[in-house]
C-alpha cells in the first residue's frame, strides 16, 4: 500500500540522522561561520569579462587555490556554489588538498577536470549554471539563493539525468558526489545536471522536484529528451532520488510529471519503498560505517519481489562516499548503472 510522502520523509530522515547524526551534531557545534556570499542571479550567458579570467583562460591545476576557483570571473557569482557554501564541511586550501566531510577516495585529478570543464564551457559562451527559482522567490526565501543546476552537456536531443550529492542533508558534497557523475554521463552522450540544494530532507526534495520541473519546462531550449530520465544520488542524495522516484515531483511541490525511468543509488541505508517504485540500481561498500549494505540489499529484494527491475552491488573493503570509485573495488560501477538505465529505455 502506498505510503504518504510526508510520513516517509519523517521516518527516513530519522533513519538518515541516526546513521550520521553524531557526526553532524559535532559539525554543527563546531561550525560558527558561513561562506555564503552575494545573492546569485539568473545566468544565461558567459560574462563579457571572461577573457580576463585566471591567466587569460589558463587551466586550473591541483595547486590552484579553491578561493581562486570560486572567485574566477568566468563563473560570475555562481562560483561560490561549486564548493560547499558552508566552508566548515570541507578542508584544504587547494584543489589537490580538497577534503569533504563523510567522503573517501576523493581523486584530485577528477576535481581539476571538473572545474576546467566548467570554465572551458563558460569561456566558450555555454550556460553551465541555471537558477531554478526566480528573483522574487529568492527574495522571499534567501536560502533559495544557494540552489541551482550545473549543466554537463551531452548530445543534443539525448536523455537526461539529475545527479544529487550527499552531505547528511547538512551540505552538498557535489565535487565528489554529483559533479563527477554528471561529467562522466556527459562523456557518454547523456545530458546531466548536478543539483545544488538547500539543507534539510524536505527542502532538498522540494528543490529536486523544482529542478525536474524546470528541466521539463525548458526541455526545448536545453535540447534534451525528457522520456525515461534518471535520478542519481549518493548518501542523502540517494534518499532524494528514491523519494522522488517513489512519490513523484508533485508530492514535493513540483509539476505532475512522469516518474523517472530509473533510480541510481549509492551508499545509503534508505529502506522506504512503494509498489510503484521505478527500476532501481544500487551499490554500497561493505565497510560503510554510515549505511549498511544489508539494508539496501533487503530493499532491492523487496522491489524485485514486486516485479520491479533491480540490480545491486556491494564491494568488499570499501567505505562511505567513494564517488566514481576510481582505483577501488567499485571502479566501473557507473558504466554498469548506465547499462541498467539503458535497459529501461
Amino acid at each position: 500500500m502506498r505510503k504518504e510522502a510526508s510520513f516517509a520523509l519523517g521516518l527516513c530522515l530519522m533513519l538518515c540522522l541516526s546513521g550520521c547524526g553524531s557526526a553532524e551534531r559535532q559539525r554543527d557545534q563546531e561550525s560558527t561561520k558561513s561562506a555564503e556570499a552575494a545573492q546569485s542571479s539568473q545566468v544565461t550567458q558567459a560574462p563579457q569579462t571572461a577573457q580576463d579570467s585566471q591567466a587569460d583562460g589558463a587551466s586550473f591545476t591541483t595547486d590552484t587555490k579553491i578561493e581562486d576557483v570560486i572567485n574566477d570571473p568566468a563563473f560570475e557569482e555562481y562560483g561560490r556554489l561549486i564548493f560547499p557554501v558552508n566552508s566548515s564541511y570541507y578542508s584544504g586550501s587547494t584543489l589537490g588538498g580538497l577534503r569533504l566531510t563523510w567522503y573517501n577516495n576523493i581523486d584530485p585529478s577528477e576535481t581539476v577536470e571538473i572545474v576546467n570543464y566548467l570554465k572551458e564551457h563558460a569561456l566558450a559562451g555555454d550556460t553551465v549554471f541555471y537558477d531554478i527559482y526566480t528573483e522574487e522567490e529568492k527574495a522571499a526565501d534567501p536560502q533559495k539563493e544557494d540552489t541551482g543546476l550545473f549543466f554537463f552537456r551531452g548530445e543534443p536531443g539525448a536523455k537526461f539525468a539529475v545527479c544529487n550529492a550527499g552531505g547528511g542533508f547538512a551540505y552538498v558534497g557535489a565535487m565528489q558526489d554529483s559533479f563527477p557523475h554528471a561529467l562522466e554521463l556527459s562523456k557518454q552522450g547523456y545530458n546531466a545536471f548536478a543539483l545544488i540544494y538547500r539543507p534539510g530532507a524536505q527542502t532538498a526534495c522540494e528543490d529536486l522536484a523544482r529542478a525536474i520541473s524546470f528541466i521539463f519546462e525548458n526541455a526545448e531550449e536545453l535540447q534534451i529528451d525528457t522520456d525515461c530520465y534518471s535520478l542519481w544520488g549518493g548518501s542523502a542524495g540517494a534518499r532524494m532520488a528514491a523519494w522522488l522516484g517513489s512519490y513523484g515531483p508533485a508530492a514535493f511541490g513540483g509539476e505532475n510529471l512522469p516518474q523517472p525511468g530509473a533510480v541510481i543509488m549509492q551508499y545509503t541505508g534508505h529502506s522506504d519503498y512503494t509498489e510503484n517504485d521505478p527500476p532501481t540500481f544500487a551499490c554500497v561498500g561493505e565497510n560503510d560505517g554510515i549505511a549498511s549494505w544489508r539494508t539496501m540489499e533487503r530493499r532491492l529484494q523487496a522491489l524485485s519481489s514486486l516485479g520491479i527491475p533491480t540490480e545491486f552491488h556491494h564491494y568488499p573493503g570499501l567505505g562511505h562516499g567513494f564517488g566514481l570509485g576510481t582505483g577501488t573495488a567499485a571502479e566501473g560501477w557507473l558504466d554498469e548503472a548506465v547499462t541498467f538505465w539503458e535497459a529501461q529505455m
